[in-house]
């Protein structure tokens, strides 16, 4: 190979949840001869679930490393979960890898997150192959499978492999290729020529197939053989490569994870006909006001991109990172683009689940982590002194689940707000709201599942007890009508007393008019110097809230007239005229209550539109019109009070049976109906 980055492959095992990923990795590390016995998801001792939480809820829920060597590759493995509330991980593991492993039920068929990560890999451009999974189980079929595949993906849907018999009879695969078949019957596999009668007629048929569709990526074999020249293996395997790395072409093998059946054949073609970090386009990244695509080099000068962090109970923090370009060595220092900080690089570390092993270089192109760094978190760009060169972190969803925390005690409330920044630190699709109207702080995340592993996580790793409850929403409240009052505060106790009048008209303004306060005074009724103070004074009273508690808005004051003492008036006196005129207007003509609106774009498939706009309508939304997404989608777009979407998130996937994608942004405040 040419250089040492071209024997690296970068691998994203993806795909909906309890596919299989996790034990395909396991079976995978098992042939390769890094664990001596396979581990199982429900025993929780696989190498990549290393969290309590995963071991209890036996699923993976966190992007997972694991780097090991297989013939003359190191290969990066990268286990994203598969649960709909995770996918933030399976989008960054899809930024980083050069080829994506799609893990398919070979019982259940396509589900909705292999559909929805199969479009986030495609956006990306990056190859594909189809595993399909559990072919030892019962009612497995693999012709279902690749016809589910072909329908929603198309034509460039390619079968490699054939089972070689179903079910507990599962033994193996047929190569479409090569027309050898691969038998594990005693465990490790054997290679003949010899088909098994059952499937050799099928096996010629579908090889000629391949054969005919291979050859079209390659202008020169295309002609060779309409020519009737036989095509060597070698050359098929070349425009394979070819038509696998440039997009055009999905190969599908398949196996058993559980059984390690064909595990070693998905090592083979990872190794010989994925694409190289090398040979992949370049990573776009950002050089002061401009971009530029920087190319995978190891002679190049240093930079990687950070992209996870996460906490070792042994260690502290591990920074997960991929080496763009350059070669970097243990102790090298390079700039925290995002802080300005030096970081030296005590410890790199080859990456194995929870395992750490010390390494002097990683080549670009490799992933590896590092330890005892200052101050960097997810997203991170560390460059050599002097570059301005940054890489772009992965954009998440802004997460629309929440709930509000406080510690259990009084004690832990500092405690609290640092574990929770570090806990976003680990996991950026996460957001910790502190909410100044309801004095509330809000743990967002992409679903119920995301925010209670959260909490369970924080009570774990930092020893933290919390309450939750609900989030409340963030009413305001605006007067009814035009009312002009009189406040008068005077209070004498010997010596100065304290004197202010202030008459001021009260005038509700238009929504998002904010607080105008204008002097309207004539002869020096109050000196000028202390008429600020009535406009304070309102102001203080509209942050107190009006009848019914909520912060008043949209109001315009108007200070009229007025009277002072030339000893007892001061500053303080007239804030409180201006705060009484305030409270005066409240009870002579009543506040109104503004409840928040968000708007809401929900994309589902088009057969389920007409079941969501019937679900906003309930809860009292307005529908603003449709967009065509693609893909037999559409997204509704709508204006829903954010009372009504607290609990949306959830619903939504149930009612959708989690196709629908939801995104929530606040838009405006509006009149809320009376409950009456």
């Amino acid at each position: 190979m040419g250089n040492a980055s071209d024997s690296i492959r970068n691998i994203a095992l993806v795909g909906h949840q309890g596919n299989g990923k996790t034990s395909l990795a396991e079976a995978m590390l098992f042939r390769a001869g890094v664990v001596t016995r396979p581990g199982r998801v429900e025993n929780g001792n696989t190498v990549l679930d290393t969290q309590p939480e995963e071991h209890d809820r036996t699923q993976s829920l966190t992007l997972g490393l694991a780097s090991f060597e297989w013939a003359d590759c190191r290969i990066n493995l990268l286990d994203a979960p598969g649960y709909a509330d995770f996918v933030g991980d399976a989008m960054t593991a899809l930024h980083v890898a050069d080829v994506a492993v799609f893990v398919v039920d070979g019982v259940s068929g396509l589900q909705v997150n292999d559909e929805l990560l199969w479009q986030a890999a495609a956006e990306r451009s990056i190859p594909r192959i189809v595993f399909i999974n559990k072919m030892d189980k019962e009612r497995a079929s693999f012709d279902q499978t690749l016809a589910g595949l072909r329908d929603h993906f198309g034509a460039g849907v390619e079968p490699l492999d054939l089972p070689v018999g179903e079910a507990s009879e599962f033994t193996g695969v047929a190569d479409l290729l090569s027309e050898h078949v691969i038998l594990y019957d005693t465990g490790s596999a054997t290679t003949s020529d010899e088909l098994p009668a059952d499937i050799a007629d099928r096996e010629h048929e579908q090889h000629e197939h391949l054969v005919e569709d291979v050859v079209e990526i390659e202008d020169d074999l295309l002609a060779r053989y309409l020519d009737g020249d036989a095509i060597s293996v070698p050359e098929l395997e070349h425009a394979l490569r070819r038509g696998f790395s440039g997009g055009s072409l999905w190969p599908v093998l398949c196996g058993s994870a559980t059984e390690a059946i064909a595990i070693d054949r998905l090592l083979d073609f990872l190794c010989h006909i994925a694409p190289a970090p090398s040979e992949v386009p370049g990573v776009e990244v950002r050089n002061g006001n401009g971009s530029d695509s920087l190319t995978c080099d190891p002679s190049g000068d240093p930079l990687a991109f950070v992209f996870k962090t996460q906490t070792d109970e042994y260690v502290g923090q591990v920074a997960l990172m991929k080496v763009l370009s350059g070669t970097l060595h243990a102790d090298d220092v390079l700039v925290d683009q995002r802080t300005g900080t030096k970081e030296r690089l005590h410890n790199l570390l080859r990456v194995l689940g929870s395992k750490h092993t010390p390494i002097d270089t990683a080549v670009a192109g490799d992933i590896v982590g590092a330890i005892k760094l200052t101050d960097v978190t997810t997203g991170d760009t560390l460059a050599p002194i002097g570059s301005s060169l940054t890489v772009t972190p992965v954009e998440h969803k802004r997460p629309v689940y929440g709930i509000a925390v406080a510690a259990d005690s009084a004690g832990d409330e500092d405690k609290l707000s640092t574990a929770l920044a570090e806990l976003v630190g680990d996991d950026p699709t996460l957001e910790v709201v502190r909410d100044s109207e309801t004095h509330q702080t809000v743990l967002r995340g992409a679903g119920d599942v995301h925010v209670q592993v959260a909490l369970t996580r924080l009570q774990r790793r930092y020893g933290i007890t919390v309450r939750t409850e609900p989030v409340k929403i963030a009413y305001r409240e605006t007067l009814l009508a035009p009312v002009e009052t009189e406040g008068r505060h005077k209070k004498q106790s010997g010596g100065h007393g304290q004197f202010g009048v202030a008459t001021v008209r009260f005038e509700p303004l238009p929504r998002n008019g904010g607080y105008e306060f204008v002097d309207a005074t004539r002869g020096g009724v109050i000196p000028k110097s202390l008429i600020p103070a009535v406009g304070k004074g309102v102001a203080e009273s509209m942050e107190r809230g009006g009848r019914h508690g909520f912060p008043l808005v949209d109001l315009r004051a108007t200070v009229l007239d007025g009277k002072h003492h030339s000893v007892d008036s001061d500053d303080f006196s007239f804030r409180m005229a201006g705060a009484l005129a305030l409270r005066a207007a409240i009870d002579k003509v009543g506040t109104l209550i503004l409840e928040p609106v968000d708007r809401v774009e929900v994309t589902v498939p088009s057969s389920l539109q007409g079941d969501v706009m019937a679900d906003l309508g309930r809860r009292r939304g307005q529908i603003e019109g449709t967009e065509p997404a693609g893909d037999g989608e559409v997204t509704v777009i709508a204006s829903v009070p954010t009372s009504e979407v607290v609990d949306y998130p959830v619903a939504l996937r149930s009612m959708t049976h989690g196709r629908g994608r939801l995104a929530l942004s606040f838009e405006r405040y509006q009149e809320r109906p009376d409950p009456r």
